[in-house]
């Protein structure tokens, strides 16, 4: 049984600072609440733990919940990939803060390291993979590779920035389009989530293939949007749509 409501989560993380929206937040509480009991979650990229706490407020008591993030000042935000070691002392520092506020420091148990590095962290297979760490594609690509096949037959696998991101799409793609294992389920926003269970015929893949290449179009609306804010154009966006732009996530 979960530890909060849904309600009472959103409360908590109000003024955690994060990229998760009210909807990517219910569909990742909504499949944390359904691990299985003595499963595994491995959540890889915290930043200052507004997904870690909503899945530690989601997930049954019996569920163990592992946060992997080095906190290193790399792939911190939208645009800030290197040089952000002092932020990222703070973010250690303010994602420790939160976590306790959020009464789950004996729940969550934080992993210091690189995705790629902290494997011997974590034993046995997984029920939930949250991945929302590096968002360039050659890591990308091994996160959902490597951390991918750890995923139990069965057990679900969110990628944050998906049809958003270049890096992370592109790794989708590649990885997961023409998969044998992962059935795309749907997104919010740019969380998508796929299920480990895809029927292993040709019509079942081809299927699966067509329903990931239709959310390309929104990837081409979304990049489209980031180039005229990287060009200081949002104006332009703010009378073609009546509404203040913001970074697709």
């Amino acid at each position: 049984m979960s530890t909060r409501t849904f309600e009472e989560t959103m409360l908590c993380v109000h003024d955690v600072e994060g990229w998760m929206s009210f909807d990517q937040a219910e569909r990742l509480y909504r499949v944390a609440a359904g691990a299985p009991a003595g499963g595994t979650i491995v959540e890889i990229g915290s930043f200052r733990g507004r997904s870690t706490i909503v899945l530690g407020s989601a997930a049954p008591v019996d569920v163990a919940i592992i946060a992997i993030d080095p906190h290193a000042g790399n792939d911190r935000g939208p645009g800030e990939y290197n040089g952000f070691e002092r932020a990222a002392a703070t973010d250690h520092d303010v994602f420790k803060a939160n976590i306790a506020a959020a009464g789950l420091t004996s729940r969550v148990r934080h992993v210091r390291a690189f995705s790629s590095d902290a494997h011997h962290e974590v034993p046995g297979d997984l029920s939930v993979l949250y991945i929302d760490g590096a968002h360039r594609y050659s890591p990308a690509r091994t996160d959902i590779r490597e951390w991918g096949r750890r995923v139990a037959p069965g057990g679900t696998m969110l990628i944050h920035d998906s049809f958003s991101s270049v890096g992370v799409t592109f790794a989708i793609m590649r990885e997961l389009m023409l998969g044998r294992t992962f059935r795309f389920v749907g997104r919010s926003r740019s969380l998508a989530e796929y299920r480990a269970d895809l029927r292993p015929t040709t019509g079942g893949r081809a299927a699966n293939a067509f329903r990931q290449l239709l959310q390309l179009g929104w990837f081409s609306k979304n990049l489209l949007i980031k180039v005229l804010l990287s060009l200081k154009l949002g104006k332009v966006l703010h009378k073609a749509t009546g509404r203040q732009p913001e970074w697709p996530y």
